[in-house]
């Protein structure tokens, strides 16, 4: 389950860069559950070629993510923020003011 939370959060993040073919072929087989028989029928290519292709396709969005890190910078929003509502959960806002101040820092150094 945690290899297909990965892959669609690299293809939110990165599927634009890949070919619409790409996309098309990428989304069937690994979002829509496609058999690699159904998508080489479907888009006459060998089973082989399909396999291949979401191999290439993998790799690539694994190497922009080396590259940009976007989905990394995410999950430390989405930490930082999480972190942040519990604070403010907590209610004891005074006593939590220094550390909301703290992640809100970490926050906007993320987006710089």
């Amino acid at each position: 389950m945690e290899k297909i939370f990965e892959k669609t959060l690299l293809y939110d993040f990165y599927g634009e860069l890949l070919t619409e073919h790409q996309q098309e072929i990428y989304e069937n087989v690994v979002f829509d559950d496609m058999s690699l028989s159904e998508a080489a029928a479907e888009f006459g290519v060998s089973r082989q070629g399909i396999h291949d292709m979401i191999r290439r396709c993998d790799k690539a969005l694994e190497e922009y993510e080396e590259k940009l890190h976007m989905v990394e910078q995410f999950e430390k929003i989405k930490k930082y923020t999480e972190n942040m509502r519990t604070l403010l959960l907590l209610g004891e806002s005074g006593d939590k003011k220094q550390e909301l101040l703290d992640l809100t820092e970490k926050i906007l150094g993320e987006l710089e």
